[in-house]
């Protein structure tokens, strides 16, 4: 078509240039015969063979036409074509992607996703059987230890050979995936009888030591069995059965046990109330109560020991039996602990104010001795409400006094040489040395309720008490009793030689503003109550 076009562009160009020669023979001249049927043999073309200028632009106009249009079907197909190869490219990722979404890379079981679907088969099973269908849940005990020792690498191939085992160990049916971490959930028709018995089976197969280079890898595991539907519907069954395996995890690990109701409820409780709790400081829901100790033998206040009270919003008031032990556990014992000691100074300096010189002691946990800053933040707070270092007591339990590590021992050192107290609590429960505390720099010892409570019928609660008395006093130390209820185990205590006591027969735990009241009566009915010094030492030197 290009050819044709320019041949008849040369013809009209020779109509008016006669001198030029005709048209040259071409590769396309066979086709000449039928674009101009009425050449001569020279090959001329007649005058009305000639096309028109119009004809002419008309005939460009089609030929570009159609060049785009086929340069458009070209690039049209291409795109088809390009397009073809990138859905076929789009499948694959998104085949690798659901892939990735419903089995684990490291293990190649299934992942939580991939896993609900053969948990719900399994549930349909039995709500169309009447037979259970019973979901362990498997925990590898302290696994992160494997990690930090061993490095990641290697604690990829453990969980793949953990993943071999536990597979080895299916029943027929069974579905398993990799929940999360080092976590693995199960599901088999089976009843609990036959669950336990797996249960077993998996502790034996993953006790098995994992060889590897240089040495082998020992593993226990912490198993939770629940039914579906027996303990409770579709929705929640894995997370009853991770309950189930909490509880044992709590109780040490390598072992397995039933869903429990009532334990698992007593875990939501003490979940809400964890939650509660780390809000409870900043909502100023908590209180200082102040027990007063009394000299055996005039019975009058030398000191006070702070006490926590929570004023729960639906719970009402709760003793720290109900709070300390989760405070340590999930850490939120740094936070209560440092408003203990700020608020009991801060009430130590009101009543030095009012003319009373108190002695406070605050019950410090093992986990704030082990912190880092904690011997610091005691420094300030004690310069901050100028609180003498002689009027503060550390009571510390026996079993952190023991505690033989540098950390430890530093603290002790460091209170000692500030002039702090340092009084060991619940005395004759742990396993005290008299070289250990001989070490120590306390002032005191205070003897644990269990054995005041036996006194006046146990003779060996009191042998018991009068050897930690004789003790004592050998090591120059008071003794304090605590927990004394009756005046029989008074009239013991003071007979031993006991140089303290603390219990509801002379003081319950109180309100500041009351233990201040009975301060602030009469002076000569107030020096019936405490001892006459702690209200002239005031006046000596005020600012202690």
């Amino acid at each position: 078509m290009p050819t044709v076009i320019l041949k008849y562009a040369y013809k009209i160009w020779q109509r008016d240039n006669p001198a030029l020669k005709p048209w040259p023979v071409s590769p396309l001249a066979p086709f000449n015969d039928w674009v101009f049927p009425d050449r001569d043999a020279q090959g001329t073309v007649p005058e009305c063979a000639i096309m028109s200028p119009n004809d002419l632009w008309l005939s460009l106009v089609t030929a570009v036409s159609v060049l785009v249009a086929l340069a458009v079907s070209m690039a049209y197909w291409g795109l088809i074509q390009r397009a073809s190869r990138t859905a076929v490219q789009l499948d694959q990722v998104s085949s690798e992607l659901v892939n990735l979404q419903t089995n684990d890379p490291v293990t190649g079981m299934r992942t939580p996703r991939g896993f609900e679907r053969d948990l719900d088969e399994a549930c349909w099973r039995s709500d169309s059987s009447g037979q259970p269908a019973c979901l362990l849940y498997l925990d590898i005990d302290y696994f992160r230890a494997t990690n930090e020792a061993y490095g990641r690498t290697v604690g990829d191939l453990v969980l793949q050979e953990v993943a071999q085992r536990i597979q080895s160990t299916l029943l027929p049916g069974a579905a398993v995936a990799r929940w999360v971490g080092n976590e693995f959930a199960l599901v088999a028709d089976v009843s609990l009888t036959d669950a336990k018995a797996l249960a077993m089976k998996l502790r034996a197969a993953l006790a098995v030591p994992i060889a590897r280079a240089g040495g082998e890898v020992r593993l226990t595991c912490s198993v939770g069995v629940a039914a579906y539907p027996h303990h409770g519907s579709r929705r929640n069954i894995v997370e009853k059965a991770a309950l189930a395996m909490r509880t044992v995890k709590l109780q040490g690990g390598n072992g397995f046990a039933e869903y429990d109701q009532p334990a698992a409820q007593g875990r939501r409780d003490s979940a809400r109330l964890l939650h509660d709790l780390r809000c409870a400081v900043e909502r100023q829901q908590l209180e200082l109560f102040y027990q007063p100790k009394v000299d055996a033998r005039t019975l009058q206040i030398t000191a006070v020991e702070a006490l926590v009270r929570w004023h729960h919003p639906q719970l009402g008031t709760l003793s720290p039996d109900r709070f300390i032990g989760l405070a340590e556990r999930y850490g939120v014992i740094q936070s209560l602990g440092r408003w203990v000691i700020e608020e009991a100074c801060r009430q130590a300096q009101i009543w030095r104010g009012q003319g009373l010189r108190m002695r406070i002691a605050v019950n410090i946990s093992a986990h704030q001795m082990r912190q880092d800053d904690f011997f610091q933040h005691l420094m300030d707070v004690l310069k901050r409400t100028q609180t003498p270092p002689s009027r503060f007591t550390c009571e510390i339990t026996e079993s952190i006094a023991m505690e033989d590590t540098v950390a430890t021992m530093q603290v002790f050192d460091r209170l000692g040489k500030l002039g702090i107290h340092v009084s060991i609590d619940d005395f004759g429960t742990g396993h005290s040395s008299l070289a250990s505390l001989k070490r120590l720099p306390a002032s005191e010892l205070k003897i644990d309720r269990a054995f005041i409570t036996d006194l006046g019928v146990s003779e060996h609660a009191q042998f018991i008490a009068q050897t930690i008395v004789d003790m004592a006093h050998e090591l120059k130390l008071k003794v304090v009793a605590e927990g004394v209820e009756t005046r029989k185990q008074r009239d013991i205590l003071v007979e031993m030689g006991c140089d303290e006591l603390q219990g509801y027969l002379f003081a319950k735990p109180m309100r500041a503003n009351e233990l201040g009241l009975w301060a602030g009566r009469d002076p000569s009915d107030a020096e019936h109550l405490f001892r006459p010094s702690l209200f002239s030492e005031t006046l000596i030197n005020p600012l202690e």
